[in-house]
């Protein structure tokens, strides 16, 4: 009884761990450690625990994780994260913008921002197009007046 007690601790603690990972191969040996835990308190003996673990966990991690997966990533929209929708957006330039500084609106947000070109300047009220983030500043090159 004390193989299968032992089982079961390490397929929760498996499953559990899981949280952290998130990509299923924790799941997966938990579920064959699970599964081991029923087996080694029916059958008992350690040699027969593992082995049914080894076979159980490779199944799962070989057959169930991979649909799994595919099937994750199906449903996760894919679409453009934080900072990179900015990019290709117009901003109005509130404070003098060139090489080494200077401020714009993005959407009613103020941004410091840098002229891509180091040596472009563009006055406060013309229009700059983002063109990058690079931590809290947008590059920016400029367009034409507002």
């Amino acid at each position: 009884m004390v193989p299968a007690v032992i089982w079961l601790i390490a397929g929760i603690v498996l499953i559990a761990a899981e949280v952290l990972s998130g990509d299923f191969v924790l799941l997966m040996l938990g579920g064959g450690a699970l599964i081991a835990a029923g087996v080694s308190a029916l059958v008992g003996g350690v040699v027969v625990g593992g082995v049914v673990f080894a076979v159980a966990a490779g199944l799962l991690v070989f057959t169930v994780r991979p649909p799994l997966r595919r099937r994750l990533d199906r449903s996760v929209e894919h679409s453009v994260m934080h900072t990179k929708k900015l990019v290709g957006v117009t901003a109005v330039v509130v404070r003098r913008v060139d090489g080494h500084g200077g401020q714009v609106k993005i959407g009613g947000d103020l941004w410091s921002a840098r002229a891509l070109d180091g040596d472009e300047v563009i006055e406060p009220g013309e229009h700059a197009t983002v063109m990058d983030i690079a931590g809290a500043t947008a590059l920016v090159v400029g367009t034409h007046p507002a």
